[in-house]
């Protein structure tokens, strides 16, 4: 029995080096990536009931009259303090040729689907490769965003699982 016990350390402990080297190798990877711009003109966002839809560009540079009229509701003290408060950050992340230079509002605004996405994440981590399955038969326009994330998901199960294998033996 014991060199059975035995055997099964040596095995965890291998498997444990490599997602350890794997690790290493992905992050030593180099990578650059040209910023992508995108005119605050062209990124617009629907407002109100009626369906209005307002460029990033103009709510950057509207009142909060024009606001309170283009979504038909007026906004108590607190929400046009938050207002001015948003209004002056997007200023700030817009520059003089109209184009946002904020990252974290280019991808917040990003159409590309870069950002994460909970849905293939959580198909990935609690299904597994049923998960990565599923991501890959659901047809959308953030599929290829759903895809990666399920296998980051399925990923971090599977080190999870072997962290814990390991710490148990």
């Amino acid at each position: 029995m014991p060199t059975k016990l035995t055997f099964m350390k040596k095995i965890s402990l291998i498997v444990l080096s490599l997602v350890v080297l794997m690790s290493t190798a992905f992050s030593m990877t180099p990578t650059s990536v040209a910023p992508k711009l995108m005119k605050a003109s062209e990124v617009f966002f629907t407002v109100g009931k009626d369906g209005k839809k307002i460029s990033l560009l103009d709510l950057s540079k509207m009142s909060k009259d024009d606001l309170e009229k283009a979504t038909g509701r007026k906004m108590n003290f607190p929400e046009s303090l938050a207002f001015k408060g948003a209004q002056k950050k997007l200023k700030k992340g817009i520059n003089a040729d109209g184009y946002v230079t904020n990252k974290k509002m280019q991808k917040m605004f990003s159409s590309d689907g870069e950002g994460f996405h909970l849905g293939g994440f959580a198909l990935g981590f609690l299904l597994g490769l049923i998960g990565v399955l599923i991501a890959y038969l659901l047809n959308d326009e953030k599929k290829q965003n759903r895809r990666k994330w399920a296998w980051i998901g399925l990923g971090v199960a599977v080190v999870i699982t072997v962290i814990l294998v390991a710490a148990v033996l």
